[in-house]
């Protein structure tokens, strides 16, 4: 059993004795130590906290024990149920709420869940909120309310639809080209949320055909549900088939977003948010931001229309504070992510899904001729792991002094970048290891480099 308190959340498997995975006492701790936080924190006059959940088997009994403390806690809750966390992000500002927790473990296999914490913003708290709903939970201080001043529940199904409306009144979602178009589209929503919203977005979008897989949100993964190529099988053999021009994949909470082009080959996730970007500065120019580890091509992209493009910590979090302080107009992360500030600050696969189509549509190409169309770059991810008593900060110190005379980058880890490739160095903050993302314009580029600065690690760790 396992059970991971972070700054972003809590994650947990479900089972087992308190405090080894995410069980009801642990989750009536945390859920009381956000309450208290939120209390503190919340600017506004409402009383309202929004819950939403993906599909997960567990998802039911975990709401219901966060419904009834945040009730306890004296706080009126507004279940929106069955709901991504775009969807969930949503409504909270939708319902001028203070803030919104959102019951999902995204990407994890079905015996995951998690607490996801959201401010009045509909975004997920900082660091130093974090940090202080896990010291609020630890040393349990925290008070519930009287009888009287008891929380109240109101259940409101109506949030898939109003995220829907959201993404079609955004001023770069064509729906006239789309239905023009006459989109053959596949979806695989893993049997989570995705299999509710996405039909819907997509017939309102106005596309001609839609082929489902996995679409029955019972919460039984059918695969592997991070949407990366070696989970994908299934619905890259349906794309072979011919059935369709495009397939779009999301994870459990629909907040990333993966292709498969109409001949049955992977878009490269890394490519989502490049794509999206291209469409929205070659209408609205401005700034890009993504994370350290994601694909150079957004800088290309950006540069192309004479724009700034900035790197931001790992972490979306760290994307959206970055997005901010340079008055971004798209950014996001490269497993799939993309930011759209016009629609709101959060990783959203239903605003990357009506974008895309928007730009496929006035391109005017297959889907795998427009991807052909940016710069080709490939990520190589390795790790080197160390002993508990080796000094990793010691280690990416002395990397970084080696590779001074290159560009350097150490806001998080350190990013070494080369004029044709580069490599990011971020040391684990749960076990004794060093990730190593390289990217180069070829495979072979990308794993040499990445494998040039791990022999330099190990050397330095003898």
């Amino acid at each position: 059993m396992t059970l991971i308190k972070s700054i972003s959340g809590i994650r947990g498997t479900i089972g087992g004795v308190t405090g080894e995975g995410l069980n009801p006492l642990d989750i009536v701790k945390f859920t009381s130590a956000y309450a208290t936080l939120i209390r503190r924190a919340c600017k506004g006059s409402s009383n309202k906290i929004v819950v939403g959940r993906d599909a997960r088997i567990s998802g039911e009994m975990v709401k219901n024990v966060v419904v009834g403390t945040l009730m306890g806690m004296g706080w009126d809750v507004v279940d929106i149920d069955l709901a991504s966390t775009p969807t969930t992000e949503l409504a909270v500002t939708m319902e001028v709420a203070c803030g919104g927790i959102i019951l999902t473990a995204s990407h994890n296999p079905k015996q995951w869940n998690a607490l996801k914490l959201l401010n009045e913003d509909g975004e997920f708290l900082n660091a130093e909120e974090g940090s202080e709903v896990l010291r609020i939970a630890e040393a349990e201080d925290f008070c519930y309310a009287e009888v009287d001043k008891l929380g109240t529940y109101r259940q409101d199904l109506t949030y898939n639809q109003k995220h829907i409306d959201s993404v079609l009144a955004l001023k770069l979602v064509d729906v006239d080209a789309i239905r023009k178009a006459g989109f053959r589209v596949a979806i695989d929503c893993v049997n989570s949320v995705g299999g509710i919203i996405l039909p819907q977005l997509l017939e309102q979008l106005g596309v001609k055909s839609i082929e489902k897989l996995y679409c029955d949100p019972t919460g039984h993964f059918a695969h592997n549900p991070e949407p990366l190529e070696k989970n994908l099988g299934d619905i890259m053999n349906l794309m072979k088939e011919g059935k369709a021009d495009v397939a779009f994949v999301v994870d459990p909470d629909v907040d990333r977003l993966a292709m498969i082009s109409e001949d049955g080959t992977m878009y490269g996730e890394e490519y989502t948010l490049v794509t999206v970007a291209d469409y929205v500065l070659r209408h609205t120019p401005g700034n890009t931001v993504s994370n350290l580890s994601s694909t150079r091509a957004l800088r290309d992209v950006t540069r192309k229309y004479g724009m700034e493009y900035y790197a931001s910590a790992v972490g979306e979090v760290n994307v959206v504070t970055k997005m901010k302080e340079t008055h971004a107009i798209i950014g996001g992360e490269g497993n799939g992510g993309v930011i759209y500030p016009e629609s709101h600050y959060g990783r959203d696969a239903l605003v990357g899904i009506a974008l895309f189509l928007s730009h496929l549509a006035h391109e005017g190409k297959k889907v795998s001729e427009l991807r052909a169309t940016y710069p080709p770059y490939f990520i190589a991810k390795n790790r080197v792991d160390l002993t508990p008593e080796i000094d990793v900060d010691a280690i990416l110190a002395k990397v970084k002094e080696i590779y001074r005379d290159e560009e350097i980058n150490d806001i998080d880890g350190v990013k070494i970048d080369f004029a044709d490739k580069w490599v990011h160095l971020r040391k684990s903050n749960t076990e004794p290891i060093i990730r190593v993302y390289s990217e180069g314009s070829t495979m072979e580029a990308a794993e040499e480099i990445g494998q040039k600065i791990m022999n330099v690690i190990n050397e330095l760790a003898k």
